[in-house]
């Protein structure tokens, strides 16, 4: 592949259905990168997996630049997945890539693996794991990240389940870091965590790429000390469930509820499916893989629990959170309230107003501002 048409492949891809704007693109110099360095390594055998692809960039580029017929593919983000299939029929590639989750079918027998690097170490260390899990003995994993999200804990994660590592030198601020030889791995994989919450009597479970990881968010900490306060509801929504606490304590308080805990990640919705279970709620909470509750009808909840976040990967971008507004919008019966923790200084209150309806601030502290949205009758007929 020439550099125009890397070029020409990069600037047809969407971001759709995530956010977009003008800061944000659907491929960086790292996905150059690690497609540059894969050149010299690929042969007519070589089987290609890709991980972290965030938009397609690096599946498409594989596809298109390395003479390789077919490519296995494991995105954490129901975002990702979408983008990917919307760009690969733009490019006509359909069909040319397998999604898998993180495991056997997506590593064995995988002679290269592309990878960009997660922000999280745990994230990080459960890829690694499964790579010197599952991968041969020489299977070689290329690791692209933006200099300024890398650290040398990366390296000492790498360090611990491949025999070489060989940073290279950093090209247009992106890194590439060569590990090789993976190491044999014994025992029962790291992940998923397993850690008792004494203070709420809970079990949570959680995967590494999951915020937080098993730990209780303190967002979430103090949008629980107004759980007494929410109404009653048999028609529930944990939304961007993560490890599913809220879900699991709104279902314990209110055993007649039914509870759907969503997230965009498939490690939040692992989690929380394996929270459910651990408190034996597994019957009452439904945990969905979706997109801001794109799967789920309008007017079908009413009640939301949401703690959105304020990073749209690695850049802070309040896209994230107004896109779960609109979503809750929508989803929210007549009548129905989002109860919504947020930190403080992002002055929240004026988007939910004018997006859901009234909404009073239930508490304060410090750091986070909590608030009840309640969707009125006029807006419900509102196209948002």
């Amino acid at each position: 592949m020439t550099s125009w048409e890397l070029e020409a492949l990069f600037g047809s891809l969407s971001r759709l259905p995530d956010v977009e704007a003008d800061n944000l693109q659907a491929h960086d110099a790292t996905d150059r990168l690690l497609l540059e360095t894969a050149g010299g390594l690929v042969g007519p055998e070589t089987e290609i997996v890709v991980i972290g692809d965030r938009y397609g960039a690096l599946t498409l580029g594989a596809l298109v630049g390395l003479g390789v017929e077919h490519v296995r593919v494991n995105q954490d983000l129901s975002t990702g997945r979408r983008a990917l299939q919307r760009n690969a029929a733009t490019a006509g590639l359909e069909g040319r890539y397998i999604e898998h989750e993180l495991g056997r079918e997506l590593l064995e027998g995988a002679s290269l693996i592309l990878l960009q690097l997660p922000k999280s170490l745990a994230e990080l260390e459960e890829i690694a794991d499964a790579v010197a899990r599952f991968a041969p003995p020489h299977a070689v994993l290329l690791g692209g990240g933006r200099v300024k999200h890398m650290s040398v804990g990366m390296n000492a994660v790498l360090e611990k389940y491949f025999s070489t590592l060989q940073p290279q030198l950093a090209r247009q601020k992106s890194r590439v870091l060569v590990a090789k030889n993976p190491q044999p791995v014994a025992g029962p994989a790291p992940f998923p965590m397993v850690q008792s919450l004494p203070e709420l009597g809970l079990t949570v479970q959680a995967h590494g790429a999951v915020f937080s990881g098993a730990r209780l968010d303190i967002g979430t900490r103090y949008l629980l000390t107004f759980l007494d306060r929410m109404p009653p509801s048999q028609k529930t929504v944990d939304l961007g469930c993560g490890t599913g606490i809220l879900a699991a304590m709104y279902a314990r308080r209110n055993p007649m509820a039914r509870v759907i805990a969503t997230d965009q990640s498939a490690a939040a919705v692992a989690s929380a499916r394996g929270t459910a279970a651990a408190n034996g709620l597994g019957e009452q909470i439904t945990v969905l893989h979706d997109d801001a509750m794109s799967t789920l009808d309008a007017g079908s909840a009413d009640l939301i629990l949401l703690n959105p976040p304020f990073h749209v990967g690695t850049s802070v971008h309040a896209g994230a959170a107004l896109k779960m507004f609109e979503a809750a919008a929508r989803v929210l019966a007549p009548g129905g309230e989002l109860w919504t923790v947020y930190n403080s200084h992002l002055q929240y209150r004026a988007a939910l107003e004018r997006l859901i309806g009234p909404t009073v601030e239930e508490g304060r502290n410090p750091k986070f501002t909590v608030t009840r949205s309640r969707k009125g009758w006029a807006s419900s007929k509102t196209t948002v």
